[in-house]
């Protein structure tokens, strides 16, 4: 089975952190997405809002970084979740729970005015995990040195066989 999905939008408030009783942290926030097409007449495109959940690293990352109206690539799986309103009617929610999240654009193009502009290093590849295929970042989970580092360890020939 394949679960997954990638949304680029615009912070619709501030992120929220916060931490389980556990210690967990966890940020919640949602995206405004315009759809690609307008209606049926050609009219005004349609945006949707798509609430996500982003745990740990991933999750201080968001909370750090990003804030209201800040373009944002959201790459998780979609799940759900069943609760109970006040009035004890079941209600299903759909969000994404963040793997990964990335810029959507250059700080310097969102806060031309502000002075802690980033590195064009940083620009639309600063990911919250080096193990993306967009290349460049960070990887929270490991040893917290930037992934283009020099990691690449020379394998032994040994026989000459290939291991597959």
């Amino acid at each position: 089975m394949l679960n997954h999905i990638v949304i680029m939008g615009r912070l619709t408030r501030d992120p929220e952190l916060r931490t389980t009783q556990a210690g967990v942290s966890v940020t919640s926030f949602t995206v405004a997405v315009d759809r690609d097409f307008g209606g049926r007449d050609g009219g005004e495109r349609q945006t949707d809002f798509i609430d996500c959940v982003a745990w740990r690293s991933t999750g201080e990352f968001v909370s750090k970084y990003f804030h209201k109206g800040s373009m944002i690539v959201v790459s998780g799986r979609l799940q759900s979740r069943k609760w109970q309103d006040r009035d004890g009617n079941n209600r299903t929610s759909w969000e994404i729970n963040a793997d990964n999240v990335y810029f959507g654009e250059s700080r310097r193009d969102s806060d031309s005015g502000r002075s802690d502009n980033y590195g064009s290093n940083y620009s639309n590849s600063y990911s919250s995990n080096s193990q993306s295929s967009y290349g460049g970042g960070y990887d929270a989970g490991r040893s917290g040195a930037p992934a283009n580092a020099n990691t690449f360890v020379e394998l032994d020939d040994g026989d000459g066989e290939l291991p597959f």
